[in-house]
């Protein structure tokens, strides 16, 4: 695998990029950064120096990654979303050592123009919804939408709403993976994992 960096995007030296990661146009990529294999780097986007990216993560337009953000393997950054870094900003004080960390886990899709502010953690496989604020930490595989943001519902790893109440216990299958899925003490696990194999014959 090679690494593509188009001629309009900046990457500054120091930079750790991956096999096969893309950057597009106009991507300014900053010299503390480290990306894993198979990015993918939409028009405009900016990532900061203590930024970590897993593998096969992918940003879309318009997104800046800034200082203290941690992706993890297989997240979606839909186009134009958000994160901030400082939690009460203010022009004339200086915050730049109260940066809060964030960490977007495994397998989360983070929808088109959503906003994650800043010292939160989304779960793995978490689905927030376009639009969606995202103001405190979200569950694993949980489905969240609107301003300030609310779980309504679960997620597969697929990408498919599960049948499942937000409390109680129950169980719902994955229609197109077969993956199974338990809701115990409110929170959502997965009882069986599922390969693109299997995706592939669905």
């Amino acid at each position: 695998m090679t690494i593509t960096i188009h001629p309009t995007a900046i990457v500054d030296e120091g930079a750790q990029l991956g096999d096969g990661t893309r950057v597009w146009h106009w991507v300014h990529i900053s010299g503390g950064a480290k990306i894993g294999e198979r990015c993918s780097f939409g028009q405009n986007v900016y990532i900061g120096n203590d930024v970590v990216i897993g593998t096969n993560v992918k940003v879309q337009n318009n997104v800046s990654i800034f200082d203290a953000v941690t992706i993890e393997d297989d997240v979606f950054c839909g186009p134009s979303m958000v994160f901030t870094n400082v939690y009460n900003p203010r022009c004339a004080i200086i915050r730049k050592d109260q940066y809060r960390k964030t960490l977007i886990k495994k397998g989360a899709t983070l929808g088109a123009n959503c906003t994650i502010i800043c010292g939160i953690t989304v779960g793995e496989y978490a689905f927030i919804a376009a639009g969606a604020v995202i103001s405190r930490d979200v569950k694993p595989y949980a489905l969240m939408a609107g301003v300030p943001a609310k779980q309504i519902g679960w997620m597969s790893e697929f990408g498919e709403k599960l049948a499942l109440p937000l409390t109680g216990t129950a169980q719902a299958t994955c229609p197109n993976t077969g993956q199974n899925y338990i809701l115990t003490d409110g929170n959502c696990n997965v009882l069986s994992s599922f390969t693109k194999q299997k995706i592939a014959k669905s």
